[in-house]
């Protein structure tokens, strides 16, 4: 009888007396193998279990290896066979009971055993007896090097263990329901920021009678949408261009709507096992799906995307060369040009030398949701957060506490846009089937910075026709912009996202219109708002049109422009070198606060700064004039604070071309 060259190694280096298994694989025969036993009953019995191994024939294995035992109780090799058998089957406590009889004949027969046996105890969450196992391993002398390092992590996620389940953190999941969940397989994607539509993966069987593929199953996206009394209406196969006869998974879909990515593998045109793909949204239909290209997709295994509320930038997971180890999260970004950057790595907060997982990038651009294994967790792939620092760069990655993770693999978990609302995917809660999909309360120190929303429709203010146009969100603070987005070309429907805690400028523009400007200030708040509602209007470039410049600001009384006012005034100098014959006035006005005399000449130096600094920035004087109205052209009521603020105004008009 010939042996597989994975077993006889074992029993070769057992006999031997050596410290480890599990590593390279030899062929030999059986005559050359020596055994602790010399008991023939015990030793045809082994034999016979190793030939039933060989042929994954477990339970005719585990009935010759009892055999074995009973011939021979101190047979070592015999119990650390039914421990591997026990762990091929899944029985883990059964197969740390088997490798601790063989430990129990010798204790130093086999000292590799204790390591396999602590990872088994990390595996069923036995922390403290995991932890002993391990560092009873690393007693022994002459180690390999990888071993004891992964040892050492061992003992690490042995102590991490230990503490999260003395410390667990608020959870407290609640199913979905059977419009989401089904017997079968669902894994969560996304939550659109307004929190009304839900979209996730789902594992059918296939139709017997399909000729596609030789798999028995087909992942689909999903979506469903909150009905008026908050539950989920029956969810909708996404359909095609997105679905098709292969595998589709790892969705995700911009905050703003319009675009969506996911991975899928083995297609004709694919560059990897696995790549990336996406499809941009006009009116209700999605346009065919495009590979992303070798700019971002490589020749090994690239999935999980996840977009950025800035609309530019894409996190993805990819086993590419030049990583920290096994998979890493990389991260690329959407130039003007509709170009991709070369993929970056996310650097050692994220990534280590084992995997990493399933990114979710919240709406706030600023907290990172991912799986890791190599960070110290409870014993398999665990949830984390990490949060960009003040100068862009990410900070440390935080476990999220058990009973959110746990001894198994946890590995989605999305968040919703106002932060306190989180859903994951699990098989161990008891749910429809498989996979479910859950929501819970995120407790507070895990959450991200809340985010609000601004949505419309953007038209023609003359003929109502609805429009495409360009939206840009700056933050003052910096001049750095945040969002870049487009309103759909055929509905004219726009979702912006607005981090709280800051202050914007809004700009709107459109070949052939003015551009329409706003601003949000929403500093102080560290919560939820009632999210923003409105239409937008676009004049067309013509005589006598008027524009309010919404972000020039001045202190109180004063004429000096502030730097937040450099954003806006920009826009007013490419507006006019795009538009080389247009001529402007500028002017100011002031609410009823003060005299006649002051507010004019507060009003006239006010449009001044700003014909000075479109001079300064190359536009020649004489397409510029200016002047100061100051209370004479209110455009609201002076009787409250809000109707002064909007009274308070710089303007400009086409005065000729």
């Amino acid at each position: 009888m010939k042996l597989s060259g994975h077993i006889l190694y074992k029993l070769k280096v057992l006999a031997c007396a050596m410290l480890f298994f599990f590593s390279a694989m030899v062929s030999a025969q059986q005559p050359g193998l020596n055994l602790s036993t010399q008991n023939k009953k015990a030793r045809t019995a082994f034999f016979d279990a190793i030939e039933s191994y060989n042929l994954r024939d477990y339970e005719r294995a585990l009935i010759f290896l009892e055999k074995a035992i009973k011939a021979d109780p101190g047979f070592p090799e015999a119990f650390i066979l039914k421990g591997d058998i026990k762990s091929d089957m899944r029985l883990l406590s059964e197969a740390i009971e088997a490798y601790q009889s063989a430990l129990s004949i010798n204790p130093d027969f086999a000292p590799n055993l204790y390591y396999i046996i602590g990872n088994l105890d990390l595996k069923t969450g036995n922390y403290f007896a995991g932890k002993q196992n391990y560092l009873k391993f690393i007693s022994y002398r002459m180690l390999p090097e990888s071993k004891h390092e992964k040892a050492i992590k061992g003992i690490a996620d042995c102590e991490f263990g230990i503490h999260a389940m003395e410390n667990p953190v608020p959870f407290s999941p609640v199913n979905l329901g059977d419009s989401i969940n089904t017997c079968n397989d669902e894994y969560i994607n996304t939550i659109t920021a307004d929190n009304q539509k839900i979209y996730f993966t789902r594992k059918d069987p296939r139709d017997k009678n399909s000729q596609s593929l030789s798999q028995s199953f087909e992942e689909d996206f999903y979506f469903s949408v909150k009905t008026q009394d908050s539950l989920w209406h029956k969810a909708i196969n996404l359909g095609p261009p997105i679905n098709t006869y292969g595998n589709e998974g790892a969705m995700t879909i911009s905050p703003d709507g319009r675009f969506l990515f996911f991975a899928a593998c083995d297609r004709p045109e694919g560059l990897g096992s696995c790549d990336i793909y996406w499809s941009k949204r006009e009116g209700e239909r999605w346009t065919e799906p495009e590979n992303l290209g070798e700019m971002v997709n490589s020749s090994s295994w690239d999935s999980q995307p996840s977009f950025s509320s800035d609309g530019k930038t894409l996190y993805f997971v990819s086993k590419r060369p030049g990583g920290k180890g096994s998979s890493d999260i990389w991260k690329t970004i959407l130039l003007p040009d509709g170009q991709w950057t070369p993929p970056q790595n996310l650097g050692d907060s994220i990534n280590t030398p084992m995997e990493e997982q399933t990114p979710f990038i919240h709406p706030d651009d600023q907290t990172l949701y991912f799986a890791s294994r190599g960070f110290s967790g409870m014993g398999g792939l665990d949830l984390f957060v990490a949060r960009k620092n003040s100068d862009g760069q990410w900070g440390k990655a935080i476990n999220l506490g058990y009973p959110i993770n746990t001894c198994s693999d946890e590995l989605t978990l999305v968040v919703n846009a106002q932060g306190e609302m989180a859903y994951i995917s699990s098989d161990k809660l008891g749910g429809k089937g498989k996979q479910d999909i859950y929501s819970f309360k995120l407790y507070q120190e895990a959450r991200p910075n809340p985010v609000m929303y601004f949505k419309g429709i953007v038209y023609n203010k003359e003929s109502k026709q609805r429009l495409e146009a360009h939206f840009e969100l700056t933050d003052l603070s910096n001049g750095n912009i945040v969002v870049r987005s487009n309103s759909d070309p055929l509905s004219g429907e726009f979702f912006l996202i607005l981090p709280t805690n800051k202050e914007f400028a809004l700009n709107v523009a459109r070949p052939g219109f003015l551009f329409y400007s706003d601003h949000f200030s929403l500093t102080g708040y560290n919560s939820i708002l009632k999210p923003f509602e409105k239409n937008i209007p676009l004049q067309e470039i013509r005589l006598g049109e008027t524009v309010v410049l919404k972000n020039i600001f001045f202190d109180t009384d004063k004429f000096v422009l502030k730097d937040e006012s450099k954003v806006e005034l920009q826009r007013l100098v490419e507006l006019l070198q795009k538009n080389p014959r247009m001529r402007i006035e500028i002017s100011g006005h002031t609410d009823n606060v003060g005299t006649l005399v002051h507010n004019e000449e507060l009003s006239l130096n006010r449009a001044k700064a700003v014909f000075d600094y479109l001079q300064d920035h190359g536009i020649i004087s004489s397409r510029l004039t200016y002047a100061g109205y100051g209370m004479s052209k209110p455009v609201d009521t002076n009787e409250t604070e809000q109707g002064r603020a909007n009274n308070r105004r710089t303007e400009f008009k086409i005065t000729g071309f």
